[in-house]
């Protein structure tokens, strides 16, 4: 499971939305995440899943590395479906003491689902196709007018890379620790689920002596290269918007328009 999760890593590629500017990657993926919520169809879902399998294709990302990223996130959908399922009032379709499945449940649950994963998916991607330091410039980028108003722009933009970029090596330690422990006759995997996250104590607190010590280490790397945040720093990778990003934003415009006119105008 641990190793199921993938968001913050990134992947070499070469591919269209690899050469766009982070800045457009991270609005297009904003848009994107708002339109997820416009879409009430199944016409339309089917339709977002299709350019979305379309994008990741071309992105030229495993398949298989972007939906062993959804597996973490089976047991939250599972949960929460069934949860709408028996609890949202509809239309009957079976029923068993105060225990009742709805046709209205199941449609929610079912949509529910789809949004949650094509939301991760869509995030996802913005850290697949996107370095660390692209993505640090990006965000310092877009929230450059709040400099005028005395907010640490770069300092806000450096701590959530950082955080994103060290979640792979948290994950990988944490994968480490469960290996070294068990080795050592810890069992994680018997027990009610009481017993199960006591039985996790002894992986929490190595963890977390290894998270201090490596961000000890990342701020003695920082000092020893002399970095002092944003003042006087410059850049050897300037960004530009170039066709790529024309390109990319054209595609995302046209498609969401279609699907928006297919969805309120044309059904």
């Amino acid at each position: 499971m641990i190793r199921d999760i993938t968001i913050g890593q990134y992947v070499p590629g070469d591919s269209l939305l690899h050469k766009a500017d982070p800045r457009t990657k991270i609005i297009l993926t904003f848009i994107m995440m708002i339109f997820i919520f416009l879409i009430s169809t199944y016409w339309g879902y089917l339709l977002l899943t299709l350019f979305t399998a379309i994008t990741v294709v071309s992105s030229n990302i495993p398949v298989k590395f972007v939906l062993k990223g959804l597996k973490p996130v089976l047991f939250i959908v599972i949960f929460a479906g069934i949860i709408n399922i028996f609890t949202i009032k509809g239309t009957s379709i079976w029923s068993w003491g105060f225990l009742s499945i709805t046709y209205e449940g199941i449609n929610v649950a079912i949509k529910m689902a789809i949004r949650l994963f094509l939301l991760i998916i869509t995030a996802s991607l913005l850290t697949y196709t996107t370095t660390p330091i692209a993505l640090t410039d990006a965000i310092e980028k877009l929230l450059g007018p709040l400099k005028r108003v005395k907010v640490p722009v770069h300092e806000i933009a450096m701590m959530m890379t950082i955080a994103l970029r060290f979640i792979p090596t948290l994950l990988d330690e944490t994968d480490k620790i469960i290996k070294a422990q068990s080795s050592r006759g810890a069992d994680f995997d018997s027990g009610n689920m009481v017993e199960r996250a006591k039985s996790f104590i002894p992986v929490l607190i190595p963890l977390f002596i290894s998270a201090f010590r490596r961000a000890d280490e990342l701020a003695t790397a920082m000092e020893a290269r002399c970095y002092r945040g944003s003042e006087g720093r410059t850049r050897m990778k300037q960004l530009r918007f170039s066709g790529s990003d024309a390109v990319v934003t054209v595609i995302t415009a046209a498609f969401m328009t279609w699907v928006l006119l297919m969805e309120y105008v044309l059904f």
